[in-house]
């Protein structure tokens, strides 16, 4: 597939934006969405334009991982278990085109600065990249000394986590130390415009959200600074996240599986679109790089498994093989994490937007995938790969 056009026309295409715009036309250039009309524009022969007939399928926002360990997770059951870092077309493959990178467990052999670095690395490479400052643990691990500056100083921070709380392997948070944190973070977002949220990972602990609810009813900061993940890996837990939405929190579903403790990422989605509940204020994502394991009731890892982000999409597929309609899915995968994550121009297809879609074939798979206005996936064939892959 030739890279070099200029110029992208995607002709007949039914694009969700993810609102069902019907079919229309839209025409690529300088990786930015700059027109969509029902009117197929005339572009002349000099202009370089390769064109695609899409035929009539969907074309869509490229996904939004919002939780991903770019530089590997792992390393709960020594230095072999180390995760390396995840390749380009791990994501690309899987139809991501923004990743938001972060620390895990391990927050000390893996630090701000090669986050940072892997965010620098795959941003060359052609896809869009953040990332958190900390990690699981407190002090959290910095670049500047401050979670504050970090955000403000630091082009790619756009927030703070994965902040560890309710399992055994956190630090054991306490409230004061949770609203500083919190605190630093909202302050970053008034100076800078950024995100500013305070990403939580949620472990099994039976204390679940108590102390993000202890926190919304102690002090002032707004309850979108608060953002836990891993909500559907216990049933109350997820039931606990849905209250928190209706007080204002984005809230995040992981596509990973959890036996009869938990639901289902498809089943947990399916549950909350069933509710009345704030539907902007739901996400997926995949935890791709970072480890699965699983403890015994002393802590003991008892068997370790990987994420990748094909599972997030794995779940979309399964959506829409149930029958659920597009518009309503489609924003926990794209519009709803950009929303979260204050990327202006991600997460929907309309004029002046970046470039990153996806095209899929009949059966609702993903066919063609471009970012920032280049292929990197044709006929679902990988034709643009990272610096080290083979």
């Amino acid at each position: 597939m030739n890279q070099s056009s200029p110029i992208i026309l995607i002709k007949n295409a039914t694009v969700y934006s993810p609102k069902n715009l019907g079919l229309v036309h839209l025409v690529i250039a300088g990786g930015k969405v700059v027109y969509i009309g029902k009117k197929c524009p005339s572009l002349g022969d000099e202009l370089a334009v390769q064109t695609i007939d899409a035929q009539g399928q969907a074309v869509i926002p490229g996904f939004i991982d919002g939780h991903t360990h770019i530089t590997g997770g792992g390393g709960e059951a020594g230095f072999s278990t180390r995760v390396p870092p995840v390749p380009l077309s791990q994501f690309t493959r899987a139809g991501v085109t923004t990743v938001v990178g972060l620390l895990g467990t391990d927050d000390l052999t893996r630090n701000t600065e090669s986050i940072i670095a892997q965010v620098y690395a795959l941003r060359e490479e052609g896809i869009s990249a953040y990332c958190y400052t900390g990690g699981y643990h407190l002090p959290p691990t910095t670049l500047t000394g401050s979670v504050k500056s970090d955000i403000v100083f630091i082009e790619p921070i756009i927030g703070v986590g994965e902040l560890a709380i309710s399992d055994h392997r956190s630090s054991q948070p306490t409230l004061n130390e949770l609203l500083k944190i919190a605190s630093e973070a909202h302050v970053a977002r008034l100076m800078t415009g950024k995100a500013g949220i305070l990403h939580l990972h949620l472990g099994d602990g039976e204390r679940g959200l108590s102390l993000i609810r202890e926190a919304l009813s102690t002090a002032e900061i707004p309850a979108r600074t608060y953002n836990p993940t891993h909500i559907n890996r216990r049933k109350a837990l997820f039931d606990e996240a849905c209250d928190l939405a209706k007080q204002g929190c984005w809230v995040d579903v992981t596509a990973f599986e959890t036996g009869d403790v938990g639901y289902e990422p498809a089943e947990a989605l399916m549950r909350y679109m069933g509710q009345d509940l704030p539907q902007d204020k739901l996400t997926i994502s995949s935890d791709g790089g970072g480890c699965l394991p699983c403890f015994d009731q002393h802590g003991h890892m008892t068997k370790m498994d990987f994420a990748s982000s094909s599972s997030m999409t794995d779940v979309f597929y399964q959506l829409l093989d149930e029958g659920v309609k597009m518009e309503a899915c489609l924003p926990f995968f794209t519009s709803n994490v950009a929303d979260l994550m204050n990327f202006k121009n991600k997460g929907r297809l309309t004029l002046g937007c970046d470039a990153d879609l996806l095209i899929l074939d009949p059966k609702m798979r993903i066919k063609h995938v471009m970012a920032q206005g280049q292929w990197h996936v044709f006929d679902q064939q990988i034709i643009k790969k990272g610096s080290f892959e083979e």
